[in-house]
């Protein structure tokens, strides 16, 4: 079969492997698509390693068909169309026991400590595996993944965002615009922060009231209390970089959250008596929680999420470095492969 395989160094390259095997309990999967994420980008430009030592292929964001299944498997049937959750859980560590699988202390990530769905076929526990709708259309479904699964459970369970809520975004790429998108499914009126006025007025276009360019004024928290009468009830940074996780702190009210959901290696700097006096709430999140997936399925189902017109960009397999290029370069929103 054809795979996006990365070798040491960051060299990634088309090959022709073998089709995986699978054991009791596993299922595999043809791959229908599978989304293009800038976490790929950290293992192939900045050198960030993978669990599993290279070669390994990449691509953890994937829907498609069932193919065979494994001894022992019961939930699945060969035929069946299927999403593959971008990391799977334990189920047996104090954190998933008490239901928080999403920080399971033994976690696999497809493409990271095993090969993943860059590929024809892609080997999984079948456990973990989710059954999708006829209704969803099965290529843009990859995105659910991680492009919607990600942002669904930081609103949702970290940010806690409720009707009525003032919700500043500051990230419009494709995580960022799902946060967009489901807080203002949850009632929320939303204020989209990005330097790209494309991403903007997608930000729009998924329903932020307001947006603010930040490279065209000086003070965004200003901008934003401005807006809100005083600061945000929640802030959601989506980047990962430590100015904007600053910032964003900044434009929260008092009493109200900040919820980090981009990624940096960096430190940050708060000044801890504004987190007393404000009673400011500072949380984490990560990734989504294997129940989550159920309900943010049939939200896509129901119509109240779109992913149609999230995916701006398909390509083949020998196109994945273009589809890194036009992400870096800002122009889609997500992109997927279709093997």
């Amino acid at each position: 079969m054809k795979a996006a395989v990365l070798h040491d160094g960051g060299k990634l390259t088309i090959e022709d492997i073998p089709v995986p095997k699978i054991g009791p309990g596993q299922a595999l999967v043809k791959v229908a698509a599978c989304g293009v994420c800038h976490t790929d980008l950290h293992y192939i430009e900045h050198g960030v390693p993978t669990f599993k030592k290279p070669p390994i292929v990449l691509g953890h964001e994937a829907s498609g068909v069932v193919e065979r299944i494994g001894e022992g498997v019961t939930n699945l049937t060969p035929g069946q169309r299927v999403l593959i959750p971008a990391v799977l859980t334990c189920g047996k560590c104090s954190a998933c026991r008490l239901g928080r699988e999403n920080i399971c202390s033994d976690m696999t990530m497809l493409g990271n400590h095993f090969d993943g769905a860059y590929a024809e076929y892609v080997a999984v526990p079948a456990k973990d595996v989710l059954d999708l709708p006829e209704l969803i259309p099965l290529e843009e479904a990859s995105i659910i993944a991680d492009a919607l699964s990600t942002p669904y459970h930081a609103v949702k369970n970290r940010a806690r965002v409720r009707a009525g809520d003032t919700v500043v975004v500051f990230g419009c790429g494709g995580v960022g615009i799902n946060a967009v998108q489901l807080a203002t499914a949850s009632g929320a009126s939303v204020i989209a922060v990005d330097i790209s006025e494309k991403k903007l007025e997608w930000a729009r276009e998924f329903g932020a009231v307001h947006t603010i360019n930040a490279s065209k004024i000086e003070r965004v928290d200003k901008e934003v209390k401005k807006l809100t009468g005083g600061g945000a009830d929640i802030a959601m940074e989506v980047i990962g970089n430590p100015k904007t996780i600053e910032t964003a702190f900044d434009c929260v009210r008092v009493g109200g959250r900040l919820c980090v959901v981009g990624y940096t290696h960096e430190k940050i700097s708060i000044v801890a008596g504004k987190i007393m006096f404000k009673e400011v709430e500072i949380i984490g999140s990560l990734g989504c929680r294997p129940v989550d997936y159920i309900p943010l399925i049939r939200m896509v189902e129901q119509g109240k999420i779109d992913i149609k017109r999230l995916v701006t960009h398909r390509f083949d397999l020998d196109g994945l470095m273009d589809a890194f290029d036009v992400m870096k370069e800002g122009m889609s929103l997500r992109s997927i492969v279709i093997p």
